[in-house]
């Protein structure tokens, strides 16, 4: 474990940094001030559900928040809620989630832990499992638990009042969500637990049970929701926004480079390692206009393939990104899709939409008669806007749709 940093402002400085709400402030000066007196770090806590197998960069706004507590001294504690995992945090839902198995949250277990270890010290980091102590909860516990807190409490909650008001149905077992995160708070003995905006509730359930088992109650640090590459909604694998932290070097800087400039400043701050002084300054060129977005957003990319890849993969994907899209080379190893002779008719020739949708390059035929008419569709570099375009297919042609996708056909 490193050595605390004994320096409060340098603290709170870092601590604060992109944070949307610490609830509440004064308990958390307090237990720092504490802290460095005794040179007792502060226990930071931080629970992920496994629900999904991969972690996209807006889960790693949280991530990163708990690598700077990492990195200024303190213990932090990764717990991977294997337990509530099998109910689903009800938060923002609109209906009761689909309970998963065991073994897909097993599944999912495992590549969390490879995914949080590309942000977080993992030689620093306490990783639990709350099935270690949730599952030996008795029944008669769990009635304990529920009676610390009143319906009309729940129903507090946004997200429950809203479906209770409409008339939508609230699992019984989706009311525990928050007090089994909670009693994670108190397994723990947690002095901070760190969540999105999103969490509040929750997080102040755990203060709320802490208070009940007689703990001092864990001081709550909100991050905020970071919106997906079309700058409006939240970054969602469902919407298409998204860059995912385990997809390939390339796809990671293409993407960023498609960051509305409006955010450039945002993701430094929240999803990079770049010190405060650095984003400062960036922000700072950037109103000035000494620093040109596009080149911002090429460092902004650089970070994120080297957080994930490492430098070598960083410095390949620029090069990569310079030859294609500010030279208009085609890259140099783009998939081949080999073509077998069924697939085409009598004269050589398919169907564009078809053929799209062989080479892997569009979901479905439909989407690739939209991409066509849109104009985001190249073969051999000539743009093809017919959707009903058939084409006689030659070895070795270069499919190309939107800004980064290619393919080379192979008979």
């Amino acid at each position: 474990m490193s050595r605390l940093i004994k320096d409060l402002q340098k603290q709170l400085e870092v601590i604060r940094r992109g944070v949307v709400e610490i609830v509440p402030e004064d308990e958390l000066i307090r237990k720092l001030k504490r802290s460095l007196d005794e040179d007792r770090p502060l226990r930071v806590k931080l629970g992920m559900d496994p629900t999904a197998p991969d972690i996209h960069l807006g889960h790693t706004v949280v991530l990163h928040k708990l690598r700077q507590f990492q990195e200024l001294g303190h213990e932090v504690v990764l717990i991977l809620g294997d337990f509530t995992g099998r109910i689903g945090d009800p938060t923002g839902r609109s209906e009761t989630r689909v309970q998963l198995t065991e073994e897909q949250i097993k599944e999912n277990v495992a590549t969390y832990k490879e995914q949080a270890g590309k942000i977080l010290d993992m030689d620093r980091t306490r990783v639990v499992f709350n099935s270690t102590w949730l599952a030996k909860l008795t029944f008669a516990d769990v009635v304990t638990l529920a009676a610390k807190y009143t319906v009309a409490r729940m129903l507090e909650r946004d997200d429950f009042a809203r479906r209770y008001q409409e008339g939508i149905p609230i699992g019984i077992h989706e009311f525990l969500y928050p007090l089994m995160q909670g009693y994670d708070s108190v397994a723990l003995n947690a002095d901070v637990e760190l969540g999105g905006t999103d969490q509040k509730f929750n997080l102040l359930v755990g203060r709320d049970l802490q208070r009940e088992f007689g703990q001092e109650p864990q001081v709550a640090i909100m991050v905020p929701i970071l919106e997906g590459l079309d700058g409006v909604q939240k970054m969602s694998k469902s919407l298409g926004n998204y860059i995912g932290i385990s997809e390939p070097p390339k796809e990671i800087y293409g993407k960023a480079m498609s960051l509305p400039d409006e955010l450039i400043v945002r993701y430094f701050e929240l999803v990079t390692p770049v010190s405060i002084e650095d984003v400062r300054e960036i922000k700072s060129g950037l109103e000035e206009g000494t620093l040109h977005p596009r080149d911002a957003k090429m460092r902004l990319a650089r970070e994120l393939v080297r957080m994930f890849h490492g430098e070598e993969a960083a410095q390949d994907a620029e090069k990569e990104f310079v030859a294609v899209f500010q030279k208009g080379e085609i890259p140099s190893d783009m998939p081949v899709v080999v073509l077998e002779s069924e697939e085409l008719g009598d004269d050589g020739g398919i169907w564009l939409p078809k053929l799209l949708a062989l080479a892997g390059l569009v979901e479905s035929t439909s989407a690739g008669k939209r991409f066509i008419g849109q104009g985001a569709v190249k073969i051999d570099g000539e743009r093809i806007v017919d959707p009903e375009a058939r084409l006689i297919v030659k070895d070795g042609m270069v499919i190309q749709v939107g800004k980064r996708k290619f393919a080379r056909i192979a008979l």
